[in-house]
């Protein structure tokens, strides 16, 4: 197990901590919190994993420690930290659920195609696209936990970018 997968690792423990702070806000354990300082808590665990995210990446890379598992471990940690993130907003009514749904569908359909490209010895390279889809949903997750402004028109951005890094998976799969 090298650092990069570590990093990944902490990232998949971290999106059931980020959605039991959104969704059991009336637990026992946290009653008593005002719920802007369980929106700030649950913003610090989404950024903390959010980097996380770039570095494992990053060290991956550069130190040349990529690996099979990583492979798996990263866009792993990838959908469990958006689906803590999204369904946990849209159980305390912060975001829409139809966008939730749109960008849901498209992270598990892409999965989908990525195990039928391994499966026939094919590889499906993250694009551009794809990353800048990452950090929109990101800042779009980010911004609804802080309930700031514009939030909504981020996360409009997010589906948008969502759907076009789809596209362009598809068409690379294709090729």
């Amino acid at each position: 197990m090298n650092l990069p997968n570590l990093l990944a690792s902490f990232r998949i423990l971290l999106a059931p901590l980020l959605f039991w702070l959104l969704v059991d806000r009336d637990n026992t354990l946290l009653s008593g919190i005002h719920l802007s300082w369980l929106d700030y808590a649950a913003a610090l665990v989404f950024v903390i994993a959010s980097v996380t995210d770039f570095f494992d990446g990053f060290i991956a890379r550069e130190w040349n420690q990529m690996t099979k598992l990583g492979g798996v471990l990263d866009p792993l940690a990838d959908k469990l930290l958006m689906l803590a993130g999204f369904l946990g907003l849209m159980y305390i009514d912060r975001t829409s659920p139809w966008a939730v749904l749109i960008i849901l569908s498209r992270e598990f359909f892409i999965t989908g195609v990525r195990v039928v490209a391994a499966g026939e010895e094919k590889s499906v390279n993250s694009t551009f696209a794809g990353k800048t889809k990452t950090v929109a949903q990101m800042f779009a997750i980010g911004f609804l936990l802080m309930n700031w402004p514009y939030a909504d028109i981020l996360l409009w951005i997010a589906v948008a970018l969502t759907l076009y890094s789809g596209y362009e998976y598809i068409k690379g799969y294709l090729k």
